[in-house]
């Protein structure tokens, strides 16, 4: 397991890397139009929503986060604005949530997902 380092004047805080691509997965899912990342795009869209950390690299440069994410998007979606909504959120959530830095915040559009039709529920 890799883990992140942050000094503090009482001692070090310890964040395992999973821990904040799960806040970085649960920040870019909150984005309007983005569905899932791109490991669990062949899941229900609400199975996809509980694996928050999928399609997510951290990586620590220069003493500041690197997020790489790739995304799945709902077709419609303008996915420039998506895209930058998914960096601005990851930002936040991470500089408020952990108190690092975040150098950069790198986005990948893997996949479009378009809406099924409803369809009728089964009996049993």
């Amino acid at each position: 397991m890799s883990e992140i380092f942050v000094g503090s004047n009482i001692g070090q805080i310890h964040i395992a890397n999973e821990v904040l691509a799960v806040i970085s997965g649960t920040a870019a899912g909150e984005v309007e139009g983005v569905i899932a990342g791109v490991s669990a795009a062949s899941l229900s869209p609400k199975a996809a929503r509980r694996n928050f950390a999928k399609g997510v690299k951290i990586t620590m440069v220069d003493g500041k986060v690197k997020v790489d994410i790739t995304i799945v998007v709902k077709y419609g979606s303008k996915l420039h604005d998506t895209a930058v909504q998914v960096q601005n959120r990851i930002i936040a959530a991470l500089e408020t949530m952990v108190g690092m830095t975040v150098g950069e915040v790198n986005v990948t559009v893997a996949s479009l997902r378009f809406d099924k039709p409803n369809q009728p529920q089964k009996r049993r």
